[in-house]
């Protein structure tokens, strides 16, 4: 183990590009999973039945299913109607596409927070509902939400491991590889987990940060 660790210096470069990798697509991930949350918790709350339907189903699938076989079916089933992504890519819509599902219900759990007092107030002044909703809405909604918002995120980083399985070489398929290579996977997935428990901190402070913040301003 210490001859190991004084190897380390070999191992890094890789290592810090892999962590580049898992970090990069945590945020494009957490970008695409509030916008299919934004959407989804809206749309359960439309006027239009279908489209509650659609909301609920996309919520019940995928929160049902497994989050891997989402991924092999966004990686390696979509080819057989004609959409070929890349791992990245794919892996980003799958991981996205999941989350979404989850911040879906934890907005619609923020908006049922606001009294619909607000609402109708607004509206009585001559706001429209789509500025009710972005001005006054879903401002309070993400200072209730921020706490259940930042577990997602840290589920989601997390999650980027499973992305070794079609072939995206963040942290987890770094290591197999230097596994495979030098028959030490004790010292190479503690190396991962450290690496994990940075990445997920620098999330947890960011979100303690904006946490404060949004005290400070109510």
């Amino acid at each position: 183990m210490t001859r190991f660790w004084n190897e380390l210096h070999l191992y890094g470069p890789g290592f810090l590009q892999a962590s580049y990798t898992v970090f990069g697509i945590t945020i494009l991930t957490i970008a695409v999973s509030w916008i299919c949350g934004l959407l989804a918790a809206l749309a359960q709350r439309s006027r239009y039945r279908v489209v509650r339907i659609v909301a609920g189903f996309y919520i019940w699938f995928i929160r049902g299913t497994p989050t891997l076989i989402q991924v092999f079916i966004i990686y390696f089933g979509l080819p057989q109607f004609g959409i070929r992504l890349s791992p990245f890519a794919a892996g980003i819509i799958a991981l996205g596409v999941n989350s979404g599902a989850y911040v879906a219900e934890i907005i619609r759990g923020g908006l049922t927070a606001i009294p619909r007092g607000q609402t109708e107030s607004a509206l009585a002044l001559g706001f429209s509902p789509a500025e009710t909703m972005r001005s006054i809405i879903l401002p309070q909604v993400f200072r209730i939400i921020l706490p259940a918002i930042t577990n997602e995120a840290i589920s989601t980083l997390k999650n980027t491991s499973l992305l070794s399985t079609i072939t995206v070489v963040e942290l987890t398929l770094y290591a197999q590889t230097l596994i495979a290579a030098t028959f030490r996977p004790f010292e190479f997935y503690i190396a991962v987990a450290l690496i994990y428990l940075v990445l997920t901190t620098i999330l947890t402070t960011l979100a303690g940060w904006l946490e404060r913040r949004y005290a400070k301003l109510s």
